[in-house]
């Protein structure tokens, strides 16, 4: 029987600044792919390329995590723009993270969006064309993180788009599979061994305990762990620790 494998990411380069958030060089010991900010919801140029740096030197693969422009709201809140701003914003911000990676020694290899924007092209399918058209644009290669069954994935699969379906370590999911808001009480989860617990289930069974206590199937390559989490390196050693006693394997999907 092959070896079941999956990718373990992050949130990171989301300081700005004299502002720290997260701790870049411990989960860059413990992830496979680093969703690297591209300065549209946070990361200043610096952070940007020491997150870069670390993340070649741990042989990390680096995601462009772009966003509406909205440092204030920490890209957390939804901008109706039109899709060729957002297209145009997009590219913008997959080129500046591009070349710093390159200054790295390294290459972005793979989008996912942010925050708002990313509960946002779960069924908006004007801005969820317009994110998939930019990364087209791009580099017709480049695979998109994001949520399976999702209009972001219907609309990658029309214009040829790799696809790669993610789970949330540490988020509460929905009946119908969306997350919690981050609005509502316990849509972010802190415990590291319920946390860890729920990855397994994730991983190896396909499914995990909604919100209101069903259980839902679930489709995963990837699982998200957020860097800037109270106790996000807990968690993920946590996660990591239980997916390889479980005889998980821990692989990049690029």
């Amino acid at each position: 029987m092959a070896t079941r494998t999956v990718d373990l990411n992050a949130d990171l380069g989301e300081s700005f600044g004299v502002w720290q958030l997260g701790d870049d060089d411990a989960m860059l010991s413990i992830v496979t792919s680093a969703n690297v900010a591209c300065g549209f919801h946070a990361g200043d140029a610096a952070t940007l390329a020491r997150t870069c740096r670390l993340a070649a030197e741990r042989g990390v693969q680096i995601g462009a995590q772009v966003s509406y422009r909205d440092l204030a709201g920490f890209g957390r809140r939804f901008i109706d723009m039109p899709p060729e701003d957002l297209t145009a914003d997009v590219i913008y911000q997959i080129g500046a993270l591009s070349a710093l990676a390159a200054a790295a020694g390294s290459t972005v290899s793979y989008v996912k969006p942010h925050g708002a924007l990313y509960n946002s092209v779960v069924s908006h399918r004007d801005q969820a064309r317009a994110v998939i058209a930019a990364v087209h644009t791009v580099n017709p290669a480049l695979p998109v993180l994001g949520l399976a069954g999702s209009v972001l994935f219907t609309e990658a699969e029309e214009l040829g788009v790799r696809t790669v379906p993610e789970a949330f370590a540490d988020r509460a999911y929905r009946p119908d599979g969306a997350l919690v808001s981050r609005r509502e009480r316990n849509a972010v989860l802190h415990d590291p061994d319920e946390i860890a617990e729920r990855v397994i289930s994730m991983v190896t069974r396909g499914r995990v305990d909604a919100v209101d206590g069903s259980t839902i199937p679930i489709t995963v390559k990837s699982v998200c762990v957020h860097g800037d989490s109270p106790g996000a390196v807990q968690i993920a050693t946590a996660v990591r620790g239980r997916l390889e006693a479980e005889g998980v394997a821990l692989n990049a999907f690029s």
